[in-house]
């Protein structure tokens, strides 16, 4: 590929301003173009979108909202009408009944075994129960309690301890807030920090880089305008000159410093998609348990399930720890917007709180008077879920309840699932795709158990001096950015990747997902970033016969 992009430097510049998210859709543009044109066939590998489902919990799903209607006509005879769902004796055992009649519904194994888990494992009061999942999936009331319905709460409390701390949960427990995602989750995060004032505009805080764009975005916001402190996981390398994509521990120790009032950390990372090892979250333990207890860490765990034995802050510091988790990668699900904010009974927040001034605990106690008698004993949690909802429309904050229905079935399909059988082969599914990629690439990377291998977090400027030399990486940069190898990726080959530097990454990096296209797509990615690399080479080495001459 010896034919340059049609864009000029200029504009490639001036779209580096942009989001990748953004300069992702000048992309594609172009690629659709190639492919229109067939000259080459589309192949977007630069959104995370899994192109898999679980089907099981949608199929419970189906049958648990059939049994619902049929609860609903009981007694009516009145076309297009049912009734309200009535918390009434004899429930559970029509629910029973209704699983014994249907033996060969779709996911009604599921079904039973969920019933079977709330009711014999959990010890919930059956009829509680059968009314949860009843009036669950109609939806034909408000969510109450606000912040998450209780069985359903005390289930994605089990699935968190299993799959956030590898079923070695801390002591104590975890309120769960259900929110629409964990994007949901970070904007109600933020907001109620700055709103209990627990952090101010023009904070310091820190951020784990690489990391989701977003991230990076909203904390310079005029808003927050936080002053940020990067701990880059990019600046610790291999002897070939790879990135570890780890924290060296220079970089964990930047956390020393006391104006920095937060820790932003998105584990397993996006892009490089590695967890944070084990050394370097014993260090993080240690420092924040000696120096820094005062500490607010934000963690958003949403690739953990594809790390086996993952183990969140959340596990480790749970204190100091609000937890982020959504549904939507693993469970193939980013349409229906599930995911938990997860904050410890004992935590530092509450604490925090209670110790503010005087006269900011008179404001925060008239924000939250309408919602209470008593708003000096709402938990930061709690004041999460009234800020959602601007506080005066509380009454109607929460999670839709068939979510957080279909939330619950995913959490069982996942704790009833002892052989680990449908997660060892989402892992097995990314890491044949990572493989796959490589082997076009004609590279070969060494095996690391802390490898999510969601993404791919290439530095093509690492390669360029590896395998060319100094004076092939200088001519890089001496004449063109990075998104230049993206748009001719997109325009002659029809490929889209993500410049990785708008992730706060190195500059000449690129993600690719390997989460959303066939696995015999990867190859040719791999093989179409080599043969792009091939033609910078190829002028590099005419420059240099033209100089000689």
């Amino acid at each position: 590929m010896n034919i340059k992009a049609s864009t000029t430097r200029e504009h490639q510049k001036a779209l580096l301003k942009l989001s990748p998210f953004e300069l992702k859709d000048e992309l594609i543009k172009l690629a659709q173009v190639a492919e229109r044109d067939q000259t080459a066939q589309f192949l977007n590998a630069g959104r995370g979108n899994p192109n898999w489902i679980c089907t099981t919990p949608r199929d419970a799903f189906g049958t648990l909202l059939r049994f619902g209607l049929e609860e609903s006509r009981r007694g009516v005879n009145i076309p297009d009408l049912g009734r309200q769902i009535a918390q009434s004796p004899g429930l559970a055992s029509r629910f029973e009944d209704f699983l014994d009649a249907n033996p060969q519904a779709p996911g009604v194994k599921l079904l039973r075994d969920t019933w079977n888990y709330g009711v014999k494992k959990l010890k919930f009061d059956a009829e509680a129960f059968a009314y949860e999942l009843t009036h669950g999936i109609i939806g034909d009331m408000y969510p109450v309690p606000d912040r998450m319905l209780r069985c359903c709460e005390r289930i994605v409390h089990e699935f968190l301890d299993q799959e956030m701390c590898d079923s070695r949960p801390p002591a104590g427990k975890f309120d769960i807030f259900a929110v629409e995602g964990g994007t949901a989750a970070m904007c109600y995060i933020f907001d109620t920090l700055m709103q209990n004032e627990l952090l101010h505009r023009g904070d310091t805080i820190a951020l784990a880089v690489p990391t989701f764009t977003p991230y990076i975005e909203i904390a310079h916001m005029d808003r927050f305008a936080f002053k940020v402190v990067n701990l880059d996981a990019s600046s610790e390398c291999r002897e070939n000159g790879a990135h570890t994509w780890q924290y060296a521990d220079a970089e964990i120790d930047k956390l020393k410093d006391k104006r920095i009032k937060a820790f932003f950390l998105v584990n397993p990372s996006n892009p490089p998609s590695f967890a944070m090892r084990k050394s370097s979250m014993q260090r993080l333990v240690k420092l924040v348990k000696t120096k820094r207890p005062d500490l607010i860490i934000i963690t958003d765990d949403v690739y953990g399930t594809f790390v086996p034995g993952f183990r969140s802050a959340m596990a480790e510091l749970p204190q100091n720890t609000i937890g982020v988790y959504s549904y939507s990668k693993h469970f193939g699900c980013t349409g229906w917007r599930l995911g938990v904010v997860a904050v410890h009974q004992n935590n530092i927040f509450d604490k925090m709180i209670a110790k503010l001034p005087a006269k900011t605990r008179a404001r925060l106690n008239h924000r939250y008077s309408p919602i209470t008698l008593e708003p000096a004993k709402v938990k930061f949690i709690d004041r999460m879920v009234a800020d959602s909802r601007m506080v005066a429309l509380n009454h109607t904050a929460g999670l839709s309840l068939p979510q957080q229905i279909q939330m619950a079935l995913f959490s069982t399909f996942a704790l009833l699932d002892t052989a680990n059988s449908y997660k060892s082969l989402c892992q097995i599914i990314v890491r044949r795709r990572f493989q796959a990629m490589f082997e076009g690439l004609g590279l070969t990377l060494p095996p690391d158990s802390d490898r999510a291998a969601y993404y791919v977090q290439l530095d093509l400027m690492v390669w360029a001096e590896k395998e060319y030399g100094p004076d092939f990486a200088r001519f890089l940069r001496k004449n063109y950015e990075c998104t230049d190898v993206l748009f001719r990726l997109a325009e002659h080959s029809g490929v889209v990747l993500m410049h990785g530097g708008g992730f706060g990454g190195p500059d000449w990096s690129v993600r690719v997902s390997l989460a959303n296209l066939p696995e015999d797509t990867y190859p040719k990615i791999g093989q179409y970033l080599r043969t792009a690399a091939q033609a910078y080479v190829t002028e590099w080495k005419a420059s240099k016969r033209g100089r000689a001459a």
